[in-house]
């Protein structure tokens, strides 16, 4: 068996990975990525992100792709509705294009990445099974097709279940008490002008304490939602989702009482409905460093979605990443500990952004709080 070296080897080809490919390269740095999935092609991407001014923005102009960027942002897309469970609106806010988080399909995002990447960077039906620490730092990873390679710097970039974690932290992410249940209404001005109406142009928010929706406005003209509750952990393990119309049943009977208004947006969801438990790594995740391999993004300090941090977050440590290898030449590890020294700190900050959002979200009077977070902060 022949066995195959790469300088650096990035496990993942999501945000962050792609990220850290792509400014390596601007530098000159080879890396390779490696990817489970079969093709770029094989899966949808999921919805829309905001990318923010500070995190996101940063990274992509650090990668040259600013350009790239304003060319796929969604007008419109920062534009938000927050609501009572009777439908009622608390606040709507127009997108006057002012904003520092423009929305953009994660999709295109992504493939505005991979597009930038010299052929071969991406090694799709490369699935990780196993790393082993060699000497020197280096590391040997084996994938599931039987081959292996060695790498001076390996970078995990694989998400929250992430098999690179183990081997710098014993940490499993765990369950926050929130579950979604994730659906789409396809085509929603022709075939649902009711939801389209209501959830408008961008982000759409409606709330009660235990439960709510979260949905946005896509560029296809469909609307993705989220339908959220907050319950135990083995909840959604009592729905049966391959049955729709029984899913349906038992996650409108959670939304009793609500607006019909509201309900519409489970009863005439298009296709299956997909459960998803929302889970967390401890705010404050770190590791001690550990030769020749580091983590980003999700691997690295997976959090609840309700602060809009993470891809943001992905992005940014691999810009980050690359930075520091580029400005420490021929030596790994002064990369790798000027990086992890000030990605310790930002996770943290918006780990405990994001679990103090949930808190707020799924406690008492959301939306009244959500109203005056909001107002106080346009008054900043």
């Amino acid at each position: 068996m022949t066995t195959t070296h790469h300088h650096i080897a990035i496990i993942g080809a999501g945000l962050g990975g792609l990220t850290l490919a792509r400014v390596l390269h601007t530098r000159g740095i080879p890396a390779t990525v490696f990817d489970l999935e079969a093709g770029r092609h094989v899966r949808t991407q999921g919805g829309m992100l905001d990318i923010h001014h500070d995190s996101g923005q940063v990274a992509l102009h650090a990668a040259d792709l600013a350009a790239g960027f304003e060319a796929i942002i969604h007008p419109g897309g920062q534009a938000m509705r927050l609501l009572y469970p009777d439908a009622s609106v608390a606040l709507e806010e127009k997108d006057d294009g002012a904003g520092g988080r423009p929305e953009v399909d994660r999709g295109e995002l992504r493939d505005l990445l991979l597009d930038s990447l010299p052929d071969g960077t991406v090694r799709w039906g490369a699935k990780a099974t196993g790393f082993r620490p060699l000497d020197g730092g280096r590391h040997e990873v084996a994938f599931a097709d039987g081959t292996v390679v060695t790498t001076d710097l390996l970078v995990g970039a694989d998400g929250a279940w992430s098999r690179v974690r183990p081997l710098v932290s014993p940490r499993h992410p765990a369950y926050t008490g929130i579950s979604f249940v994730e659906l789409d209404l396809l085509d929603a001005d022709t075939r649902h002008p009711g939801p389209a109406d209501l959830i408008g142009g961008g982000f759409f928010i409606a709330l009660d304490g235990r439960r709510g929706f979260l949905a946005h406005r896509e560029t296809d003209g469909s609307l993705h939602v989220y339908a959220a509750l907050r319950t135990g952990e083995d909840w959604l393990d009592t729905v049966d989702f391959t049955d729709t119309a029984a899913a349906k049943a038992a996650l409108l009977a959670q939304f009793a009482g609500w607006a019909p208004a509201l309900r519409t947006l489970i009863a005439d969801a298009d296709g299956p409905l997909v459960p998803r438990r929302i889970n967390a790594l401890p705010v404050g995740h770190r590791w001690d460093r550990t030769a020749g391999v580091t983590l980003l993004g999700d691997a690295a300090h997976v959090m609840s979605p309700f602060a809009g941090e993470g891809a943001n977050l992905a992005m940014l440590d691999g810009a980050e990443l690359g930075r520091a290898v580029a400005e420490h030449p021929g030596d790994i590890e002064a990369a790798l500990t000027a990086y992890e020294e000030a990605l310790f700190p930002r996770s943290a900050a918006s780990a405990g952004e994001s679990a103090a959002s949930l808190e707020l979200m799924f406690g008492p009077d959301p939306v009244a709080r959500l109203v005056d977070m909001f107002t106080s902060h346009d008054r900043r």
